[in-house]
């Protein structure tokens, strides 16, 4: 008898298209700023475990991982071109901060994939709550630290990180701390919010394509 079972590429390119979508968009947006410790990529970028996490629970680990890997590529792709453009104070994207982010997407997203298979089959909203929250948390700390931090200099020794490294008050408040620990404790904070808020729309993507499925 023949499959019913859709093309895999029917299947993988909503997902693969809405993952370039905040890829591209996370890449632009992270160089307008949005107050003091925060750029507007901060509010899209987290949308890009919900795709992943919609993949995992309608169509497997392994559609997932593909999705993800199609997101690396363009993310690879979006930092060339910004390392390419080079503005009043040098390339839109240094070497540091490509590494960093192509480095904690890939990390994070496949840690999001494994962590919400192995509890997919708890409540409905507990995997793709704590995949997304595991995930975002590996993600803020690989990428802020790579990119910014003074532990790798090494990578980059002609970019001057020395302004995100400037001792300030925690998020103007708290006890003093190099300024790319506040920005990583906000951009984090966002993360955390919106995983949340997500909540909402896996929902009720996961049920319209489990019905259309069905």
């Amino acid at each position: 008898m023949p499959s019913t079972e859709p093309p895999m590429m029917r299947v993988l390119l909503p997902g693969i298209i809405a993952m370039a979508v905040i890829v591209v968009a996370s890449n632009i947006l992270v160089q307008v700023l949005y107050g003091n410790w925060l750029t507007y990529g901060a509010f899209t970028y987290p949308f890009a475990f919900l795709v992943t996490d919609v993949m995992n629970r309608v169509y497997g680990v392994a559609a997932a991982r593909r999705v993800v890997l199609a997101g690396f590529v363009v993310g690879l792709v979006c930092s060339f071109i910004g390392t390419q453009i080079i503005g009043e104070l040098g390339p839109l994207v240094t070497l540091r901060v490509a590494i960093g982010s192509g480095s904690a997407f890939l990390v994070a997203q496949l840690i999001d994939v494994l962590v919400f298979d192995k509890m997919r089959g708890g409540t409905w909203w507990r995997a793709p709550l704590t995949s997304s929250l595991v995930g975002s948390s590996v993600d803020t700390l690989i990428f802020f630290s790579i990119a910014f931090s003074g532990w790798f200099i090494w990578l980059e020794p002609g970019n001057d990180v020395s302004w995100a490294n400037e001792a300030l008050p925690l998020l103007g408040l708290g006890p003093v701390a190099p300024l790319w620990v506040s920005l990583a404790l906000a951009d984090y904070s966002v993360k955390l919010a919106i995983a949340t808020i997500a909540l909402v729309p896996f929902r009720l993507v996961v049920s319209r394509l489990v019905t259309r499925l069905s």
